[in-house]
């Protein structure tokens, strides 16, 4: 998902937008100015630590904010429970740390409040002030067809700050643009806002209108849902949840953090065990419908990161190998599956450089299997060049 980009410019900035101008402000308005800069310099992200000068990450770097003063430990304190109501401040001192969300000058960010080395801190994400297509993010053209998907539980894993979010807003947009539907999201917290289209969407946030996702998915259950987005399959609680409902004829989305697609399957069956794990196995060859596995690398001109994307489709031969536990001999299906809309993390990164999107050595990186990786590579340059002719 290509990010978009923000001028980068300083000169232009108000004095209100620097840090040294904010200090004699109050703790909101200090926070604000930061957030200006950021946009400004085209961040996607800003760190805030006490005793620190705050770090912006542009186009995949990471750096100081340039022409800023440190942020003082109590300061820093204060610019987050600048933004948290009485509820999310009894959740952040109970569990020391705290998802939430923002909407200022037209833009929205994500928030996790946190503590290191005694102190308060933040990690701010900027999200997308627009939906956009599957092609504008540079994903897979074969994803599209999950958002006509009527029934399954469909998985968005990945590490943090790979645009699994992303993703999986713009496949709830889809269904939104395509068909009626009753929407329900549950999130920590709720990032992308949805207007009703020809869905009706109802967007519900951990420790604001939900104490858990467990119990929220089984409270929509008795919503007259037709899809349900679980922000993140936490604990077996809410993986057991998530498969029911799917289960019970509803289309659900959720996410993990793993590194790959089968990685996935083996989480969700890891958090059981015993005899419930074999139970579990059984329920989730019937109701997985797809996978995707994604990582952000930095751009071919390295002014923005593209995804890279592996997509595995449950076939029947990929059920079969989930019930009877045998995960790893799914890559070899995923190999020879391009027809189905699969492909493997080294397909992916080798199509990005054969499409000039990335570098072959920031791709080779990321490749599991770094031979398998230069094989693809001079087979899908090989098939460009034939399709150039």
């Amino acid at each position: 998902m290509t990010e978009k980009t923000a001028p980068s410019s300083t000169s232009s900035q108000t004095p209100e937008a620097t840090a040294s101008a904010s200090e004699g402000l109050a703790p909101r308005a200090h926070l604000d100015a930061l957030l200006r800069r950021a946009i400004a310099l085209g961040a996607s992200d800003l760190h805030v630590s006490g005793d620190e000068v705050p770090f912006l990450r542009v186009h995949g770097r990471l750096g100081p904010m340039p022409e800023t003063d440190r942020v003082e430990a109590r300061r820093a304190d204060l610019l987050a429970r600048s933004i948290m109501n009485e509820r999310q401040e009894a959740v952040f001192e109970a569990e020391q740390t705290l998802d939430l969300s923002l909407s200022a000058y037209e833009t929205r960010f994500r928030i996790n409040v946190f503590r290191e080395r005694g102190r308060t801190a933040l990690s701010i994400r900027r999200l997308e002030e627009e939906f956009r297509g599957l092609a504008d993010w540079n994903l897979p053209r074969t994803i599209g067809d999950l958002a006509e998907l009527r029934d399954g539980l469909v998985i968005v894993t990945g590490p943090t700050g790979s645009g699994k979010t992303t993703t999986l807003s713009t496949l709830v947009h889809q269904i939104n643009l395509d068909r009626a539907c009753h929407i329900i999201t549950i999130e920590d917290p709720v990032e992308y806002i949805h207007a009703n289209h020809r869905s009706l969407i109802r967007q519900r946030e951990l420790h604001t209108d939900v104490p858990d996702f467990a119990s929220a998915v089984r409270a929509a259950l008795r919503e007259d849902p037709d899809v349900i987005l679980v922000g993140e399959m936490r604990d077996a609680e809410t993986i057991r949840a998530a498969i029911t409902a799917a289960e019970t004829g509803h289309l659900v989305f959720s996410t993990l953090h793993t590194g790959d697609a089968v990685g996935a399957i083996d989480r969700v069956t890891g958090a059981f065990t015993g005899g419930e794990r074999e139970a579990v196995r059984n329920q989730l060859a019937m109701v997985l419908r797809a996978v995707i596995a994604q990582r952000l690398l930095i751009g071919a001109k390295g002014e923005s990161r593209v995804p890279a994307v592996e997509v595995l489709r449950v076939s029947k031969a990929v059920a079969n190998l989930i019930r009877t536990d045998r995960p790893q001999q799914i890559y070899s299906l995923m190999e020879t599956g391009g027809q189905q809309g699969m492909q493997t993390f080294e397909q992916a990164l080798a199509e990005l450089v054969a499409r000039g999107l990335a570098h072959e050595d920031d791709a080779r990186r990321l490749a599991r299997d770094p031979i398998a990786f230069d094989e693809r590579v001079r087979l899908a340059q090989g098939g460009s060049r034939r399709g150039a002719r």
